[in-house]
């Protein structure tokens, strides 16, 4: 069923990056947002998956009132969606 607030999306879009011996990381793509009629979604892609799978997951309540990656016109870090961490060769020091 559509929200009343059409604004924030329905579903956040990622795809699974697998890895060997490591949690898989979860990119973000972009987001799906519900028709005012409640009939369909308009999804909003900043990037495609290799593979061509992608997976559409209920934003988490940390993520419900942040705008989705189409409104902030960038694409998030990868991140592992299990556990929210960057990945620890991203860090610095």
């Amino acid at each position: 069923m559509a929200r009343e607030n059409s604004q924030h999306p329905s579903y956040r879009a990622y795809t699974v990056i697998k890895r060997e011996g490591q949690d898989d990381f979860w990119q973000s793509l972009g987001a799906a947002f519900p028709h005012q009629d409640g009939k369909g979604f308009n999804i909003v892609l900043q990037a495609l998956p290799i593979d061509g799978k992608i997976v559409l997951r209920e934003p988490q309540e940390d993520e419900r009132d942040q705008p989705a990656e189409g409104d902030k016109g960038n694409v998030t870090n990868v991140r592992s969606y299990k556990d929210r961490r960057a990945d620890p060769r991203d860090r610095r020091g």
